[in-house]
């Protein structure tokens, strides 16, 4: 009945870089500066020394030596010119007279219109009283446009004078270049190698990096930090494939530990959390929930002698409810804590013998009431207590046998784990017959060292 523990802590083991590492590439770059002359080209020079000083530019060889030593005379500027654009000035200044002028008249005509109106519509009374009636009248809409001008859009479009429609010049909008992925090789003062893509100074995009007599990663990369699919293997004979973010391992994948042990399933933060089976080389197997690399939850644990735990875990121990069945037969269905036998349950035997009541560390301390073996004791538990600890403790080892199953997303993340540590063998490859083509056209160092 003695479980094997988690060996799911397992970041002591990597001596690789750490999560926040971020290595940098050295980078040589080689400025050409190409000077062209300039000349300033006056009238004694002559063709030879223009063609011996100015080798980009092409000579001309129609022209003499004495169209070089007089200088060109200017062209007086053509009557035509002159007339074309007086011409277009006389016409701007008419056509802005022209828009000034319709303007005002079309102020007139809207004041005018009161003096009609009382004009026409009056004609008994005398001339002087419909004058004055009519100016005071327009006087005071003359005010109130000019109170109410800047309040009223539709008065104001009315007056105004058309405008030109503006011309709307092309936006253009320019994205800064990304750098492109370039493969390289570099090693670092701690003698890491990595072997790959690299954009921006970083590794980024599929490589190989290898630990300095421990190990290597073989995947994607992104800002310097395994994330992606990959494939991590150390020099003890311990190995993962599966889904990494920021460095950690994050996803799902397999752990294949130097012991013989294998954990699948879920992880978060470079440890298993989530649903997971761990198979232990001893033959013993958990399927269940885990948290932070331990067992927690429901669960089910068959151990290498043949017995089997179904029910609730609680820091990798047997804590809760839960139905223990032994290899011979005997069965335990109750309450534990710590991983052992604690508080209301019921023993049954093979042979049908039940024993029940309140069990303390492993044994029955208080029996209950209706139990066959010990005598009605004035103190002993009630066995309607101990029938409801087994009912809980059967559903609680249903729900165990019901959890998530993540065979087949596992399988799905160590396949693209193994297309991803192809394709950083390709890219390494790729890096460094790259290096090597450099080192043979430009004598300079094979590896750049940061």
């Amino acid at each position: 009945m003695h479980q094997k523990k988690s060996e799911l802590q397992i970041g002591k083991e990597s001596s690789g870089i750490s999560s926040d590492f971020k290595p940098l590439l050295l980078h040589h770059h080689h400025h050409h500066h190409h000077s062209h002359p300039v000349h300033n080209l006056t009238p004694n020079h002559n063709l030879e020394t223009l063609t011996s000083t100015a080798p980009y530019k092409r000579p001309s060889l129609s022209k003499s030596q004495t169209l070089h030593r007089f200088p060109k005379p200017r062209h007086a500027t053509a009557p035509s010119v002159t007339t074309a654009g007086a011409t277009a000035t006389w016409l701007s200044s008419a056509v802005s007279l022209r828009r000034r002028l319709r303007q005002r008249v079309r102020l007139f005509l809207f004041l005018s219109l009161p003096f009609f109106y009382f004009l026409v519509s009056h004609p008994t009374n005398s001339f002087l009283l419909d004058f004055l009636s009519a100016f005071f009248f327009s006087a005071a809409l003359f005010f109130s446009l000019n109170l109410a001008l800047p309040r009223i859009p539709s008065l104001r479009l009315f007056l105004k004078p058309k405008a030109r429609p503006a011309l709307k010049l092309p936006v253009f909008w320019a994205r800064p270049a990304k750098p492109e992925f370039q493969f390289s090789v570099v090693a670092y003062s701690n003698g890491d190698v990595y072997e790959g893509e690299f954009r921006g100074g970083k590794c980024c995009g599929s490589g190989v990096y290898y630990y300095s007599m421990s190990g290597r990663y073989e995947g994607d990369w992104v800002e310097g930090k395994y994330d992606g699919f990959g494939v991590e293997t150390w020099a003890r004979g311990s190995r993962y494939r599966g889904q990494y973010r920021q460095g950690l391992r994050h996803g799902f994948g397999v752990y294949r530990f130097y012991t013989g042990d294998v954990y699948a399933g879920e992880w978060a933060s470079g440890q298993g959390h989530g649903c997971g089976v761990h198979a232990c080389e001893d033959g013993s197997r958990y399927v269940g929930e885990f948290k932070w690399g331990v067992k927690h939850g429901l669960g089910h644990y068959h151990f290498r002698n043949g017995d089997a735990y179904a029910g609730e875990y609680f820091a990798d121990k047997m804590h809760g409810y839960g139905v223990y069945s032994f290899a011979n037969g005997h069965c335990y269905e109750g309450s534990w804590h710590d991983g052992k036998r604690q508080g209301l349950g019921m023993y049954t035997f093979r042979n049908g013998e039940t024993q029940s009541g309140n069990w303390q560390n492993g044994v029955l301390d208080i029996p209950s009431t209706q139990s066959a073996t010990y005598p009605v004791s004035p103190v002993g538990v009630n066995h309607s207590r101990v029938l409801n600890a087994v009912q809980e403790a059967r559903r609680a080892a249903e729900k165990a046998y019901d959890v998530a199953k993540v065979d087949e997303r596992v399988n799905r993340a160590v396949a693209a784990a193994n297309r991803a540590a192809n394709a950083a063998r390709v890219a390494s490859v790729k890096a460094v017959q790259n290096q090597m083509h450099r080192n043979v056209n430009s004598k300079s160092i094979p590896i750049s060292i940061l």
